[in-house]
């Protein structure tokens, strides 16, 4: 694994330019840019902000707020993964002439997707101020955003050790592309991002001790963790509403997050093996 590493800083301007690469293509010949790329997730946000605030008459308090803190991270999780289920499929014609470290390929495009991310969370904080000098007397910001490049680094290493996984199979088995659509449209939805992680732990039809496994359970899915904990560290605590009903406010759970970044980096380093094992059998894909 170091030879590996040491080969890979070896060709570390090509990572660079390949990253330049990935963003340039994305925005070809469109005059807005990056900001393209944040009309999906801001519609998505405006409607479902407008569902459960109107519809559903949802009563806590910003709430666009809270969903957009948990989407975004979930969009790059999404993103980075689809991209890179395809990034050695795609280079194969230059894999099978051209010798260089094949990880750079799935790399850089979760680095690509990871910088639109970066600029995606400058625009949600721009966001948040636009809120708070709106309404000085309630802000958005708290001490805990110190945590955030923490959280940012634990997701970075778990997309990343998904990624070399991802990448290597699809290579030689398509079926993973299909596989890793429906998880992700099911992960969607078995993450906090249109409701609270208190919604799991406070559901009627969970009560005791009951309710705290399945708690417990529900943040082993590292993205869900992460979504609970952007939401936690990004924001002021706020007690969510479900109907006329208001859910008691849950801590951030430091344990489940250490399991997260534990699991991240497991995944990361046997990612990386993995994608060292089988690397050198591309070029045998027809």
């Amino acid at each position: 694994m170091v030879r590996e590493l040491r080969e890979l800083w070896r060709f570390r301007e090509l990572l660079v330019a390949m990253v330049d690469r990935e963003l340039r293509i994305r925005y070809k010949n469109s005059f807005f840019g990056f900001f393209w790329s944040l009309l999906n997730p801001l519609i998505t946000m405006t409607v479902m902000w407008a569902v459960f605030k109107f519809f559903l008459n949802n009563k806590t308090d910003s709430f666009s707020a809270y969903i957009f803190a948990a989407y975004l991270p979930y969009m790059f999780f999404q993103m980075a993964l689809l991209d890179c289920s395809q990034s050695i499929i795609s280079a194969l014609p230059v894999i099978k002439k051209v010798y260089f470290p094949r990880e750079i390929l799935p790399l850089a495009a979760v680095l690509s997707n990871f910088i639109h991310f970066m600029l995606s969370l400058g625009v949600y904080f721009v966001f948040l101020l636009a809120v708070w000098l709106r309404h000085p007397q309630n802000s958005p910001f708290t001490i805990t955003l110190v945590w955030v490049p923490v959280l940012i680094i634990i997701q970075l290493m778990l997309v990343t050790g998904l990624a070399f996984f991802v990448s290597a199979l699809n290579t030689f088995y398509e079926d993973v592309k299909y596989m890793l659509g429906v998880g992700l449209y099911l992960l969607f939805f078995l993450s906090p991002i249109m409701y609270f992680s208190e919604q799991v732990r406070f559901s009627n039809s969970l009560k005791g001790a009951a309710a705290d496994w399945v708690y417990v359970i529900y943040h082993l899915n590292p993205i869900a963790m992460l979504c609970t904990a952007y939401r936690k560290l990004m924001l002021a605590p706020v007690k969510p509403y479900v109907g006329d009903h208001q859910l008691p406010y849950l801590p951030m759970d430091w344990g489940l997050l250490g399991v997260t970044a534990l699991v991240s980096l497991t995944l990361l380093v046997f990612g990386y093996n993995f994608f060292n094992s089988m690397k050198w059998k591309f070029v045998e894909r027809p």
